[in-house]
């Protein structure tokens, strides 16, 4: 197998987790890769949020961000403040690029999907 192959299977499990995270909550880069088994690969889960558009089903991106909370990936997303606007759109509050009430509305994949 190759590493475009490895790269590819990769990505379809992280997108398989991220299409879990319900509308209203967020998950983190590091939660997610945690969840993959790869606990130091919350650079590969931004990585593969950065090449999910077009990707059916949709990857919700947008409820993923950094470990504090912080909208790191707005600059991947169409505008700058698009990533804001959809999570806003699901009831999520964001201030000064960061989720208000991060540790209550956060979603982790471990314990809500049992891993």
């Amino acid at each position: 197998m190759t590493k475009a192959h490895n790269k590819e299977n990769i990505y379809d499990v992280i997108y398989e987790v991220v299409r879990a995270i319900p509308k209203g909550r967020v998950s983190s880069y590091g939660a997610v890769a945690a969840a993959i088994g790869a606990k130091s690969g919350a650079r590969v889960v931004g990585y593969a949020m950065n090449n999910c558009t077009g990707v059916k089903p949709k990857v919700p991106a947008h409820r993923v961000v950094n470990r504090n909370g912080l909208l790191t990936g707005k600059h991947h997303f169409e505008t700058e403040t698009r990533m804001e606007e959809l999570l806003k759109k699901e009831g999520i509050k964001v201030k000064d690029d960061k989720v208000v009430d991060f540790e209550k509305i956060f979603w982790d994949p471990l314990t809500e999907l049992g891993l």
